[in-house]
């Protein structure tokens, strides 16, 4: 439960960030805004390119359901 109030909560800063943003104004503390995965909600871990946290991306990658990435080995 506390996890699913902080990612609520971090959506809304988002959202407002996002609409300051394009209004142009500075918000006022922009490092409180951080990426979240879209899948769970993790914060650490982040992948900016596919938007989910390395987990999710192990998970996704290992079944296949991410397009172009395969399973490296050497």
């Amino acid at each position: 439960m506390a996890r699913l109030s902080l990612v609520l909560s971090q959506k809304r800063r988002m959202d407002e960030y996002m609409k300051a943003k394009r209004a142009g104004k500075k918000p006022a503390y922009p490092t409180r805004i951080y990426n979240r995965c879209k899948l769970c909600g993790r914060r650490h871990g982040f992948m900016r390119f596919f938007g989910i946290c390395r987990i999710c991306f192990r998970e996704l990658a290992c079944n296949g359901e991410i397009p172009g990435v395969t399973k490296s080995s050497w």
